[in-house]
């Protein structure tokens, strides 16, 4: 038992990590090209943030919480604010591919890193799903606007047109018209009805998800150069478009429409983490770009905060112009920035809105679709993944097999299924690779005293958690009593029976992980801002309901079936020690 311990928690040290990736003795020679500045890592940050999020989720997010919604931008970025300076201070010392798990193999060991590794392959996918259909829904609606209409059984997923299908036929049964029906039903029922087949078969598909997730695909295997070039005009387009949709927006702002600023209270605010949460998670992506920056250990750092920083004020900004234009619940509409033009008469400003969504949402995808060979690629470098996955291509310096593995794990499900139900998945697993990163920051400080070693590169600020910490916790828990007192009555209520008790069991595991950190601020005098960025993800986690914890649990279980299959016995270190 003891051998399979120290088998699971070896470590890979941060000077073994770069060794593996030296060629000639230098850090900046790698079969990758560098060729990533400062303004092209913040350009990737930018490109990944201001995406879905802002065309679609927000619209969600501001109906529940109204106004107030900024607040809830500005707490997550404040918690996504912590987790990167985690993450500079690991790309600054460890500046190689792979992320989260690259990291957590320094500090944790080889089966957390393991773990990561393959919740981030499930993060990337399932949240370049969601955006490849996202993507083709804006596409097709601009088509219609222009009056190009492809056959819908093109441009809908399977799930979608059967499921819709069955519901319009069960309501028309009862005596509704189809043109009585909601839009999407009925686009469903004719998908379905019109759609050829062969035997009982019908052939549905969402085609133009497929046509950019292959061209997004194509960019990425291909190079870097043509990825950056790519990305940086997609986001001076879309950057412009915000622009130009806040200075018009600010004119038609009805200062009314503030008030109340928060009508649900905080658990309305609440309700919009996730959404807002999928904006942010962004920022992980530009950590996988290790390997091909001119100068990681510099750029790294303050590309991850300046993309969050200008991103932040952009969405506060866009709230408080969204909720200020029209009442707060009227936006619960997939396309808000656009409706809300269209409902001030701006048709015009509305159409720009719409084709800008369609880049956005393209250069989100062209960041994501980046950053996931380089995982896969990291992973098998280290023998937990077959080594094909780590090949790189002669002519383009790319990861060409895991690229293409990627597009495929994209295109297929992107072309027949609807992952609406599990896109918060994304959200939970880049929120548990925030506190994975955020405690791993705490692990190679204590290692560092022990060892005495030098820390190079950016380092987290240190403040004393011994005082601060428990102050801060008292403040939370004194504005909780006063604001929210209810909500905390109802989480000690012991009604409903199991029921009501496993939806409550995540704010458990969060309170009794909050007074252990509690304990070791004190008594070990850690770090305060790894320690607020492990508890405030941590909370965030916990606002993502039980059903989201089961499948994101679930994942795990699967990837340790198969850690122990194959990646425990291939492990570089593992051969090493034979």
């Amino acid at each position: 038992m003891r051998n399979f311990l120290q088998n699971i928690t070896r470590r890979k040290s941060g000077t073994a990590l770069l060794a593996d990736y030296e060629l000639d003795d230098n850090i900046q020679g790698t079969n990758l090209v560098r060729t990533l500045r400062l303004k092209d890592l913040v350009s990737f940050g930018i490109a990944a943030i201001i995406g879905a999020g802002i065309f679609s989720t927000i619209g969600n997010a501001s109906a529940a919480g109204g106004p107030g919604v900024s607040l809830l931008f500005i707490f997550t970025a404040i918690a996504c604010g912590f987790s990167a300076l985690c993450y500079a201070q690991f790309a600054s010392s460890i500046p190689v591919s792979g992320s989260a798990y690259t990291y957590a193999y320094a500090s944790f060991g080889e089966l957390v890193a393991w773990i990561i590794g393959w919740d981030l392959l499930m993060e990337y996918a399932i949240g370049n799903i969601a955006v490849a259909i996202s993507w083709s829904d804006y596409f097709t609606a601009v088509l219609q606007g222009i009056g190009m209409n492809m056959p819908e059984y093109l441009t809908m997923d399977f799930l979608s047109a059967s499921r819709g299908y069955a519901a319009a036929q069960e309501l028309m049964a009862q005596g509704q018209s189809l043109a009585e029906l909601p839009f999407g039903m009925q686009q469903a029922f004719l998908a379905w009805q019109n759609a050829p087949a062969i035997g009982s078969i019908k052939l549905v598909a969402d085609l133009p998800a497929l046509g950019i997730t292959v061209l997004i695909t194509y960019l990425v295997y291909i190079g870097i150069k043509e990825s950056k070039r790519t990305a940086n005009l997609l986001v001076l387009l879309k950057l412009i478009v915000i622009l130009l949709v806040i200075t018009v927006g600010a004119f038609y702002v009805n200062p009314d429409n503030w008030s109340p600023f928060a009508p649900n209270g905080i658990s309305g605010i609440l309700k919009g983490v996730s959404a807002v949460f999928f904006a942010y998670i962004g920022f992980d992506a530009i950590s996988t770009t290790a390997e091909e920056c001119e100068n990681p250990q510099r750029d790294l750092p303050r590309a991850m905060i300046l993309a969050l920083i200008i991103c932040t004020t952009l969405y506060v900004i866009l709230a408080l112009i969204l909720t200020g234009m029209v009442p707060y619940n009227e936006l619960a509409v997939g396309d808000p920035l656009a409706y809300v033009f269209s409902r001030v008469n701006l048709d015009m400003m509305a159409g720009i809105v719409a084709v800008s969504a369609i880049v956005a949402m393209a250069s989100v995808l062209l960041v994501f679709q980046y950053g996931q060979p380089r995982i896969w690629m990291s992973m098998s470098r280290d023998g937990l993944l077959p080594k094909i996955f780590s090949s790189i291509h002669p002519k383009h310096k790319t990861p060409w097999f895991a690229t293409i593995v990627t597009g495929f794990v994209v295109a297929v499900p992107a072309l027949f299924m609807n992952l609406t139900e599990v896109t918060d998945l994304t959200s939970i697993g880049t929120l548990f690779a925030f506190v994975l990163v955020c405690g791993g920051i705490l692990v190679m400080e204590e290692k560092q005293k022990q060892t005495t070693e030098a820390h190079k590169g950016f380092r987290v600020p240190y403040v004393n958690a011994k005082f601060a910490l428990p102050l801060i916790l008292a403040l939370v828990a004194t504005l909780l009593f006063i604001y929210n007192g209810e909500a905390i009555n109802n989480f000690f209520s012991m009604d409903g029976g199991w029921e009501e008790l496993q939806h409550k069991l995540p704010l458990m595991g969060f309170l009794v992980i909050t007074a252990i950190m509690l304990v070791l601020s004190i008594t070990r005098n850690l770090s305060l801002i790894p320690v607020l960025g492990l508890l405030t993800n941590l909370y965030l986690m916990t606002e993502l309901g039980i059903t989201n914890w089961s499948r994101f649990l679930g994942w795990l279980a699967l990837g340790l079936v198969l850690y122990f299959a194959y990646g425990y016995r291939n492990s570089k270190l593992h051969k090493h020690k034979l």
